[in-house]
């Protein structure tokens, strides 16, 4: 079988395969959703014991330093849960796309003429039904929407940083 070069990514591949997840819509909705609100989520905690440390431990406030640990504590326990929930959805995701994609593979090969069976190895038409339908799922379940969520974690944590750093040198500054 001839090599074909080709680039690196291919735009048109990847929309076909985004067919497949159209009908999970719902799923990859719910997924971002996750993904926006622990990118919030995940800059508050630092914040929180920032505030711990210079206003309540600082001045021995300890009905609020009680407080503000069951509010860490009740956040900690949401975001694992919005974790667990974001893991699973993408998971399912790309699970759902996969079991998708191998039933129309399945069609497909089915239907194939005998003679193909006996122009490709079966090694190659092995692989090809396993080992590249996997490396979709991985795309949908580890790789897109884990990706888009670790961006959006870092520019809210980098915004929530500047936010902090300018607020600090305003206060330094009248």
């Amino acid at each position: 079988m001839p090599e074909t070069k080709k680039s690196f990514f291919d735009f048109a591949l990847l929309r076909r395969v985004f067919r497949y997840a159209a009908p999970y819509k719902k799923k990859f909705y719910l997924s971002v959703v996750l993904a926006i609100l622990l990118a919030v989520i995940t800059p508050v905690r630092p914040l929180l014991i920032q505030l711990t440390v210079d206003k309540y431990i600082a001045h021995s406030a300890t009905a609020m330093l009680i407080n503000i640990t069951l509010i860490q504590i009740g956040l900690i326990l949401v975001e694992t849960a919005m974790r667990f929930l974001f893991s699973f959805t993408t998971a399912l995701l790309g699970q759902s796309v996969v079991k998708d994609l191998r039933v129309a593979t399945y069609k497909k090969v089915m239907g194939l003429n005998l003679s193909q069976f006996d122009r490709t190895p079966i090694g190659t038409l092995t692989t090809r039904t396993i080992n590249d339908i996997e490396s979709i799922n991985d795309i949908f379940s580890d790789g897109l929407v884990p990706i888009i969520a670790d961006l959006l974690s870092i520019v809210c944590v980098l915004g929530f940083l500047l936010w902090t750093v300018h607020r600090q040198w305003r206060a330094g500054v009248q």
